[in-house]
C-alpha cells in the first residue's frame, strides 16, 4: 500500500513522527508521498523524506498559501524539485472554499506551477474545492504539456469525476468516503473510477475515517490508518483488497516514477 498524501511536516507529529512512520510500516504501508504545501513546508518535506525508508515528497504552494506566490518562488521550487526524492510539483491548485488567498493569487499561483511541471517534465499534485469549472479551465491548457496530474483528496461529484477522469488524471481517494455524513455521495461514485486512475492516501493528520474501530482515542489520522481505507473503498467497489493495493502501488509508479 502506497499513501500519496502524507503531511509528514505537520506540528501534530513533532512529538512521535518516528513512531508514527514505524507504526505504518508496520500495518503493511511501503511507501508514503510527504505533501509540500508551501516553500518552508516542501524543504522540510524533502528533509524528512531523506530521513525515513520508502518516503518522497512533493514541492509546490497550497492555493491556501498563493498570497506568498512572488517572484522567487518558482526558483526556490525549482531548486528542489532537483532533488531525487521530490517526485512532483504540488501541493497546487484553487480553493475558492475560504479563499485564504484571493482567487486571483490562487490563479496566479496555480498556473505558475503548472508552467514549472511542464518545464521541468514532473507530473502534479493538485488540490480543487468549490472551484472546479475554474481549476479545468486552468489545467486544461497545459494537459498535453505535463506527464500526469493526480488530483488528491477528490470529494466532488460524479460529474465532476468524469470531467477530471477524461483529462487522464488520477483522483486520490481519503477517509472521507468512510463518513456517513459527507461521503455518501464519493461512495457511490466508487465504482465509476477505473482501477488504473485511483491511487488511496490519509492525507493524516487530516480525514481519520470516522467509520474506525475501535475508535481512536485521537482525532489525529495516521498512516497507519491507510489499509482500513483500502478494506473500505475495495468493499465499495466490489473488488479484492489485495489486488487493489497491487494496482493502486502500480498507479503511483506510474505516474510518479514512470516506472
Amino acid at each position: 500500500m502506497f499513501d500519496i498524501g502524507v503531511n509528514l511536516t505537520s506540528g501534530q507529529f513533532d512529538k512521535d513522527r518516528d513512531d508514527m512512520v514505524a507504526r505504518a510500516s508496520a500495518a503493511g504501508v511501503t511507501g508514503m508521498l510527504i505533501t509540500g504545501t508551501n516553500l518552508p513546508e516542501s524543504q522540510q518535506a524533502a528533509e524528512l523524506a531523506t530521513r525515513y525508508p520508502d518516503c518522497w515528497s512533493t514541492a509546490g504552494v497550497h492555493p491556501h498559501d498563493s498570497s506568498s506566490w512572488d517572484a522567487n518562488s518558482a526558483q526556490a521550487l525549482r531548486a528542489l524539485a532537483a532533488l531525487p526524492q521530490v517526485v512532483a510539483i504540488g501541493e497546487c491548485g484553487l480553493d475558492f472554499n475560504r479563499n485564504f488567498s484571493t482567487p486571483d493569487e490562487q490563479e496566479r499561483a496555480f498556473s505558475a506551477q503548472l508552467a514549472l511541471a511542464a518545464e521541468l517534465g514532473m507530473p502534479v499534485f493538485m488540490h480543487c474545492r468549490e472551484a472546479h469549472t475554474r481549476f479545468l479551465a486552468l489545467l486544461d491548457p497545459w494537459l498535453d504539456k505535463l506527464p500526469g496530474a493526480v488530483l488528491h483528496c477528490f470529494t466532488g461529484s460524479a460529474e465532476e469525476a468524469q470531467a477530471c477522469l477524461s483529462r487522464g488524471l488520477y483522483l486520490g481517494i481519503t477517509g472521507w468516503v468512510c463518513d456517513e455524513r459527507r461521503g455518501l455521495e464519493l461512495r457511490e461514485l466508487l465504482p465509476l473510477i477505473p482501477a488504473d486512475r485511483l491511487m488511496l492516501e490519509t492525507d493524516a493528520p487530516w480525514l481519520l475515517p470516522r467509520d474506525l474501530r475501535p475508535k481512536p482515542a485521537s482525532r489525529r489520522n495516521e498512516p497507519c490508518h491507510l489499509p482500513h481505507i483500502l478494506q473500505q473503498v475495495a468493499h465499495w467497489r466490489g473488488e479484492d483488497p489485495q489486488a487493489l493495493a497491487e494496482i493502486t502501488r502500480a498507479n503511483v509508479m506510474r505516474l510518479f516514477f514512470n516506472r
